[in-house]
């Protein structure tokens, strides 16, 4: 089968055709229907992340099972499934105290060698999937089925990208009814984090986003405010749409450092800053421990948005087959997995909102 693999940091990814990987007693085999592109992916390839190469990419994706282990309980033969960027057993600490997305199965799914590559040696998945592929064998902990007829591009943007940014909304920041929110980044995870507010019924809603079509896509989301960061400080113009105050919440979808503090500096006394963007590994955030200690504001990390996704995916494509989410909107480009170079350089270059692998 065709599998998209990172062989060393700065070049292009290599499409290969290897064996199908050997199914566990609690794997199974998915045929992949569509993965969308994210930003992790890219910070592989350019080598600032912690994962080591040789890896098989993509970590968002959608398909239907094909083949189950013996010890398989969570998914049989035919289901249409959701993979997931973290797994959740269900039984373990973590995720029996709420914190599936810290699931202790984390580290042993996302480490575990899946592949066979032609030079003998082998390579794991990013995120323990590896979706840009034309199928992939995964811990059951890493799928959960559901039953839509949202379009397969529209689905597996739920297994990461949007279920991190509705998330971090909903479950880690809590956004409230008639408050005021800014969302620095406005790709696939930024735009999720803006219709996120939506819903929660913000009042104000900022997205700021160098890139043109960002902006006005976010606008179509339901931003009510759009800010170029080119066109003077942005941290003077989210006070200034607050009333001077800064916004209740504010979100950094990109993982620059930089842009964290800019997130810290726009958030009103007392309000509250969540993290979602995806930083390179080693990178320090600094922020003048004074402010952190007398402006009262609280700094939140926010894995996978918090999700919890036995909860949330279900959830969430209620949301989308209500029109209340619109992931139409959100899918800009598609690509077949021979193309997956050329789908990485859009992402690279801030094309459109996300695109998809099909």
């Amino acid at each position: 089968m065709k599998v998209a693999i990172a062989y060393e940091a700065g070049a292009p990814p290599v499409v290969e055709d290897l064996p199908v990987p050997a199914v566990g007693p609690r794997d199974v085999l998915v045929r992949i229907a569509a993965s969308g592109i994210c930003h992790t992916d890219l910070n592989v390839l350019e080598g600032r992340s912690a994962l080591p190469l040789p890896i098989a990419l993509g970590h968002e994706g959608c398909g239907t099972v094909e083949e189950v282990g013996p010890e398989v309980r969570r998914a049989r033969v035919g289901d249409r499934v959701l993979a997931s960027v973290a797994p959740a057993c269900g039984t373990c600490w973590q995720c029996v105290n709420g914190m599936s997305n810290q699931c202790e199965l984390n580290p042993l799914v996302k480490a575990a060698p899946r592949f066979d590559l032609p030079d003998g040696g082998r390579a794991a998945a990013v995120c323990g999937c590896g979706t840009f592929a034309e199928a992939m064998v995964v811990h059951e902990a890493s799928v959960v089925p559901v039953e839509t007829d949202l379009p397969d591009e529209q689905l597996a943007l739920l297994g990461c990208g949007v279920t991190t940014g509705l998330g971090a909304v909903f479950n880690t920041a809590a956004v409230t009814p008639g408050s005021s929110v800014a969302v620095i980044g406005c790709g696939g995870v930024g735009q999720a984090a803006v219709q996120g507010a939506r819903i929660a019924g913000a009042a104000v809603i900022i997205a700021v986003d160098p890139a043109p079509g960002r902006r006005e896509a976010a606008l179509l989301a339901g931003a009510t405010h759009a800010v170029d960061p080119a066109g003077g400080d942005p941290v003077a113009r989210v006070r200034e749409l607050t009333g001077g105050r800064g916004a209740d919440y504010t979100f950094e979808a990109v993982g620059r450092p930089e842009l964290m503090v800019q997130a810290f500096e726009m958030a009103r006394g007392h309000g509250t800053v969540t993290l979602v963007g995806m930083p390179p590994v080693g990178s320090v955030l600094a922020i003048p421990a004074i402010q952190a200690v007398f402006s009262g504001k609280r700094l939140a990390g926010s894995a996978l948005g918090g999700a919890q996704i036995l909860r949330d995916f279900p959830r969430f494509i209620r949301l989308a087959e209500s029109g209340r989410l619109d992931l139409g909107s959100m899918v800009s480009q598609r690509v077949g997995l021979d193309e997956i170079a050329r789908g990485i350089d859009l992402v690279s270059r801030a094309e459109g909102v996300r695109t998809v692998v099909i």
